[in-house]
């Protein structure tokens, strides 16, 4: 009997820590406490006094801040009362380098800002060392503007990637195939087997989805097209492509083909479910109903087409017919920022105006194309776009207590109308916070802008406006 009551009290103990250990905290590596959580998903739950708890690279809960403190301890908790906390922005179009070329021609319609000056700019000065000072240029504007993830077509992507990497920003990032002579490939088919070994390099990679970018279905011949789709399909990566940008693009395809862009690369065989085709401008409802078919990822991108006069994307009418839809600022040389909540806002201005309705694109759809819509567009809505368990932790804290953040009466109005990037207080992706109250962690911002200011005078020697 003395055995089986010391076997008994031994197994009372055993199941009182179990019980007790069940009630017991987590412990979790960072925790986000107080603020207004805005989480974008399902239910669209917006959290007056909410908070968010991280465990190392992930989301492990997102309630009220009392539920997150009786269920987890941080071993760091930020105090984000007074502060909105979202998911981090993601930018579905740009050309990260190009920051460089930052107001070097402006007030042109794109052919002629192409032709006179941005090619010619490009020919004589892209190099490894351009690319890595432009892209940590746009990285530390990203990380302080609310950007986490960001999607690029540009020359010496690997440069871009491993920049990209270091600085701890998430990236879709596509080695640019076009037919003419450029900085890393004299041919497309070189540029083809230089994407292929970026491909090699960055296919698992954590934060970098490599991908093939073929420029644009009227710079490239439809063998070349093809063979940029085949490859991707052989890595399971995305194709990203601009599409009907401007009345001219649409001209020279007609002309060729007697289709639209569009139609075109439908009736080639182009299009998969991980395309991502960039400005969508100058589409039919044909073209509509083949991109919805398609699975293909529309990126718009209002502050570029408004700024190059490239006209206005149907973008009523792609949400009415359910095609994925994410916003894009486009490469600083055409915009001339990479703020995407300047992104959200002239979206929802442009069609307001464009369709006479001040309820064409209110402010939570506004939102949803810049976080979750721009998730869906790259493929990556199971990891990234909203605040939910089991997701990546990339989100930011947006501060409300300078004078155009007051009065609050309304989360996501203030964020779509009058939040600009430098009310981001603190970005974090990954789990890794990236920023903390405006100061950026993973780039020397002092030695960064240094950088580009020398790079930019290069730029100038080399360029001469005509």
């Amino acid at each position: 009997m003395p055995a089986m009551r010391r076997a008994l009290v031994v197994a009372l103990i055993g199941l009182t820590s179990v019980v007790l250990d069940a009630r017991m905290p987590r412990a979790v590596s960072l925790i986000l406490t107080g603020g207004t959580v805005i989480t974008i998903d399902a239910a669209r739950r917006v959290i007056p006094h909410g908070a968010v708890a991280i465990d190392g690279t992930d989301i492990v809960a997102v309630d009220t801040a009392e539920a997150v403190a009786a269920g987890y301890t941080g071993r760091e908790v930020v105090d984000t009362t007074d502060d909105i906390v979202l998911p981090g922005l993601v930018n579905t179009h740009g050309h990260a380098p190009m920051v460089l070329y930052r107001g070097l021609a402006d007030d042109l319609a794109l052919m002629d800002w192409l032709q006179r000056y941005i090619f010619p700019a490009e020919a004589k000065t892209v190099s490894p060392e351009m690319v890595r000072v432009g892209t940590k240029l746009a990285a530390l504007e990203m990380i302080q503007s609310g950007t986490t993830t960001f999607t690029d077509m540009y020359y010496f992507e690997e440069e871009i990637a491993q920049t990209a990497r270091d600085a701890g920003l998430r990236g879709v990032l596509g080695e640019t195939i076009i037919k003419f002579p450029v900085a890393d490939a004299k041919t497309p088919a070189d540029a083809l087997k230089r994407a292929e070994a970026y491909i090699a390099e960055f296919r698992h990679d954590p934060l970098i989805t490599p991908a093939v970018a073929p420029h644009s279905a009227y710079t490239l011949e439809r063998d070349t097209l093809l063979a940029c789709r085949d490859l991707a399909l052989k890595y399971d990566v995305p194709l990203l492509i601009h599409l009907a940008e401007t009345q001219d693009e649409v001209r020279i395809i007609q002309e060729s083909s007697h289709l639209t862009p569009t139609g075109y690369l439908e009736s080639i065989g182009f299009w998969t479910p991980r395309v991502v085709a960039a400005h969508g401008v100058w589409v039919n409802d044909d073209d509509i109903a083949i991109l919805k078919r398609q699975g293909v990822g529309v990126s718009h991108n209002p502050e570029s087409n408004m700024k190059l006069a490239s006209g206005v994307a149907p973008v009523p009418k792609y949400l009415a017919a359910g095609v994925k839809l994410g916003l894009g600022t486009d490469g600083a040389a055409s915009n001339n920022d990479l703020d995407m909540f300047e992104a959200m806002r002239q979206a929802a201005f442009l069609h307001k105006l464009e369709t006479h309705d001040p309820r064409a694109l209110p402010a939570p759809q506004a939102l949803e194309l810049a976080t979750m819509g721009g998730a869906r567009v790259l493929g990556l809505q199971d990891a990234i776009g909203s605040l939910e368990a089991g997701k990546r932790a990339d989100l930011i804290v947006v501060g409300t207590n300078r004078a155009r953040q007051t009065p609050l009466y309304d989360p996501i109005s203030q964020l779509v109308y009058a939040t600009h990037g430098d009310d981001v207080k603190t970005t974090i992706v990954n789990g890794r916070v990236l920023m903390r109250d405006r100061k950026v962690a993973t780039l020397d911002e002092r030695a960064v802008l240094a950088d580009a200011r020398r790079m930019s005078g290069q730029v100038r020697q080399a360029v001469k406006p005509q």
